[in-house]
């Protein structure tokens, strides 16, 4: 089995019985991988994103244990060390994980993005919360404008707000 199959394993296990947070990270690391994979050139690069998206609120757990909250900031900073455990556990390289480390360290910070792993992190993770909370055209074309730098991941992100009627409201 190849290490982002078993980090995957890894990280259905640790979320066991929580559905909600296990497809999350899911569609995340789907979105992360399809933008990546077109994006991309480096493999190394590509393999440090899929990991990170795969274990980026793997911090939840532990905020929520010690916080009783698992707000955008404490999962930033609850998440590096189970990260780097599990990682570190799994066999990945140390500098692949201090890079992952930092990532999670930072999934929910948008300024002062250092790296397209990290840029691609942050649109995979908000291209799945725009569904998730529900966000509404003028949301999501607010945070798009902010936030989305690749060509990949605005392109899907204007499909899915045109595809989402359901749960946003028409402008």
């Amino acid at each position: 089995m190849d290490m982002i199959n078993e980090l995957l394993f890894s990280m259905i296990d640790y979320y066991s019985g929580d559905q909600k947070r296990i497809h999350h990270f899911l569609k995340v690391y789907e979105f992360a991988s399809l933008i990546g994979s077109v994006e991309i050139a480096d493999e190394r690069t590509l393999f440090i994103l899929r990991a990170a998206a795969v274990v980026h609120d793997i911090g939840i757990k532990p905020a929520e244990e010690k916080f009783g909250s698992c707000g955008g900031k404490l999962q930033e900073q609850e998440g590096p060390a189970p990260a780097r455990a599990m990682l570190l556990s799994l066999g990945f390289e140390k500098d692949v994980t201090e890079r992952v480390c930092y990532l999670v360290a930072h999934h929910h910070t948008y300024s002062n993005v250092d790296g397209l792993d990290y840029q691609i992190l942050l649109e995979a993770d908000f291209l799945v919360n725009m569904y998730e909370d529900s966000m509404s055209i003028s949301q999501i074309q607010n945070a798009v404008s902010r936030i989305f730098r690749t060509e990949t991941g605005i392109r899907l992100a204007e499909r899915l707000a045109g595809a989402s009627g359901d749960n946003t409201e028409k402008n």
